[in-house]
């Protein structure tokens, strides 16, 4: 009786990953530290730590439009300042102009910042690669100069004297609520984005991203695929900007230059381009990094950019890069699957002999 021989065994290729890749990697991880930041304030309730956890939430819905645009689509933005600024001077300009309260802003900066998305991604979106670059940088920097040049807007010295947010009759605009109010505003935003990321669109920005050529050829309009992601990272920008002026109570053009545009798109970068969790723990730590440097006076922002040159030669695909399902599936398999090789198909038990 002949022996049985069973499947061939595959050497094992390369080593698995280390400790310390599995613990950036970490899903619960990730969760759990995003859990303990939100929660910080309410520990340290200083009115300065107050300040810069508002700012940081504020930072991450910046980041996660950009994210729609840059990360999803694959469309290089670097004047996304433009639509944080738009958001923004909207709502000023309504809240002390027409006294109208902040949080009812909300409508008319939505409406607004989709027409800009418009005007601006309509005759620009044909364009590809530096060239769409380039003239997002000039569209940043023309909002910006049309801000210092206008009476509407303040001028140089922007606007003062915005109220703070309230709600039926009730002031949000004490540090500790207007923290949560901004938390749960960017909350809401990044669940949507994330959803938005999931969708048929999101499949199809992701498409284009990869190769525009190939998703015109399978039947995707990537023009208007592409637009609509300019609209919705216009829409995020300009509902953190509504954050933005009800925290500070004051905005100027100084506050919307091209630094903060490549800000934003650091954070998605060192996050992880196209992963929402990714670009939330980026803009975190973009945002924080600076102040938790400020001890080192002069030297902080060397020793922030030498720390981001680090992680980036560390992590060049992001602290938290994004997981398709095929590579997930891939990441799943163990060593005895890759020993066992591919499962034989099923046989018919009455075909045997």
């Amino acid at each position: 009786m002949a022996k049985t021989q069973g499947p061939p065994v595959k050497p094992v290729v390369g080593r698995g990953p280390t400790f310390i890749t599995r613990l950036m990697e970490s899903r619960g991880l990730g969760w759990a530290g995003l859990a303990v930041g939100l929660l910080a304030p309410l520990v340290i309730a200083t009115p300065y730590a107050l300040n810069v956890m508002t700012s940081a939430v504020i930072f991450v819905m910046l980041a996660v439009g950009l994210n729609i645009v840059v990360g999803y689509c694959g469309l290089l933005d670097l004047g996304y300042a433009a639509f944080f600024a738009v958001g923004a001077y909207t709502s000023g300009i309504l809240a002390t102009e027409f006294d109208v309260p902040l949080l009812a802003t909300i409508p008319a900066v939505i409406v607004v910042t989709v027409i800009a998305g418009i005007v601006v991604g309509a005759p620009t979106l044909r364009l590809r690669s530096d060239y769409l670059a380039i003239v997002t940088l000039g569209f940043g920097e023309i909002i910006r100069i049309v801000a210092t040049n206008l009476d509407v807007t303040g001028g140089p010295s922007g606007i003062y004297g915005i109220p703070g947010l309230s709600a039926f009759g009730v002031d949000l605009s004490e540090p500790v609520v207007f923290y949560w109010v901004a938390v749960l505003i960017t909350a809401l935003a990044v669940l949507f984005a994330a959803r938005l990321g999931r969708s048929r669109l999101g499949r199809a920005w992701r498409f284009v991203r990869e190769d525009e050529d190939a998703a015109e050829a399978s039947g995707i309009h990537t023009y208007r695929v592409k637009l609509a992601a300019y609209i919705a990272g216009a829409v995020w920008g300009g509902l953190a900007g509504v954050l933005f002026a009800g925290q500070l109570s004051a905005i100027s053009p100084a506050s919307f230059t091209f630094l903060q545009s490549a800000l934003v798109l650091m954070a998605v970068v060192l996050g992880g381009m196209g992963s929402t969790p990714g670009v939330i723990i980026g803009a975190v730590f973009i945002s924080l990094l600076p102040e938790l440097l400020r001890d080192l006076a002069d030297y902080r922002f060397f020793a922030f950019g030498v720390l981001l040159i680090v992680v980036m030669l560390v992590r060049p695909q992001g602290l938290w890069p994004h997981r398709s399902t095929e590579s997930a599936r891939t990441a799943a398999r163990t060593p005895a699957d890759d020993r066992a090789g591919p499962a034989e198909p099923a046989t018919d038990s009455k075909g045997a002999s």
